[in-house]
């Protein structure tokens, strides 16, 4: 693996770990900071921060922002305002467990829609590392019993967090689709223009939230939380993602999100004490294996 695939694959790494932990800050948080807020004030906090290292560039590459137009749009509107705040209303009715399950829904749709938008179907060696990926979820999921596994239950949230799945899987795909017009542009400028013009569209939807009565207090584990989703799950995650599907791709890419309940059972044990037991350590290895499995197509391609 070369050196450029090798820090592509530590950053989506990187940005499972940070979204990870951004699920079960949505669900610790969703009866103190509404959805929308959470949403609006974490982009504004990320922006405000990432400003003074980013005007510079923006100002550079203004003819290639330009450019792209209304690309950049429709990704601030999918990647900043859709997404984020799909998964801030899913947490108000489903747990973080569930987010981070329906959220592994991504990997396949990715790789449906590379083939279908992008003409870039997967070989055979990547589509046995998502299934062999997909077993050791499911063992995850069933807590290595089948009974349990069957008697699983989702709720309207589960449904919200699909529709941003959806979302998400179109963001990964357009980055792809029109890279042309995004490599000319550094990261940083690129994350700022989407901030720039995604933050302005969560704006209706929070100030008719605030008009329903709808705030939250102002207190140090709400600024906290907020203070955790702009650093690690905008500006480092969202860094590493692009960067990540640049190098290998959208579908590639996607696979990463099978980690996400290994990372949410580690947090488990490390933050609240939850033991770890056997089909931890079963399905965890087996998504592993289906991720090294996978992430072979990079080396062949």
């Amino acid at each position: 693996m070369s050196r450029s695939h090798g820090l592509a694959v530590l950053g989506l790494l990187l940005a499972v770990l940070c979204w990870s932990g951004n699920a079960l800050v949505a669900r610790a948080f969703s009866t103190e900071i509404p959805p929308f807020a959470l949403s609006f004030w974490r982009w504004s906090l990320a922006l405000a921060l990432l400003l003074p290292f980013a005007a510079l560039p923006l100002w550079r590459h203004r003819a290639a922002l330009r450019q792209a137009g209304w690309r950049l749009l429709a990704l601030g509107g999918l990647g900043i305002a859709g997404y984020n705040s799909l998964l801030y209303s899913a947490a108000q009715t489903t747990v973080a467990i569930n987010i981070t399950l329906v959220n592994t829904c991504l990997p396949l749709m990715t790789f449906i829609g590379a083939g279908l938008l992008l003409d870039e179907w997967p070989q055979r060696r990547a589509w046995w590392g998502m299934g062999l990926a997909a077993l050791g979820l499911l063992v995850l999921i069933g807590q290595g019993s089948l009974e349990r596994l069957l008697a699983l239950s989702f709720n309207p949230g589960d449904l919200i967090m699909l529709l941003a799945v959806v979302d998400w899987t179109l963001y990964s795909l357009l980055l792809r689709r029109w890279a042309r017009y995004l490599l000319p542009i550094p990261p940083l400028a690129l994350l700022g223009a989407l901030m720039l013009l995604g933050l302005p569209l969560i704006l209706p939807f929070y100030l008719y939230e605030l008009a329903q009565g709808a705030g939250f207090t102002v207190s140090p584990a709400n600024l906290g939380a907020i203070a955790y989703t702009a650093v690690f799950a905008s500006l480092l995650a969202y860094l590493a993602w692009n960067h990540g599907v640049r190098v290998l791709g959208a579908a590639r890419a996607a696979l990463s999100n099978y980690l996400m309940p290994v990372f949410t059972a580690v947090f488990g044990w490390l933050l609240l004490g939850e033991g770890v037991q056997p089909f931890h350590w079963l399905g965890g290895g087996l998504i592993f294996a289906g991720l090294l499995l996978g992430s072979q197509l990079a080396a062949r391609r």
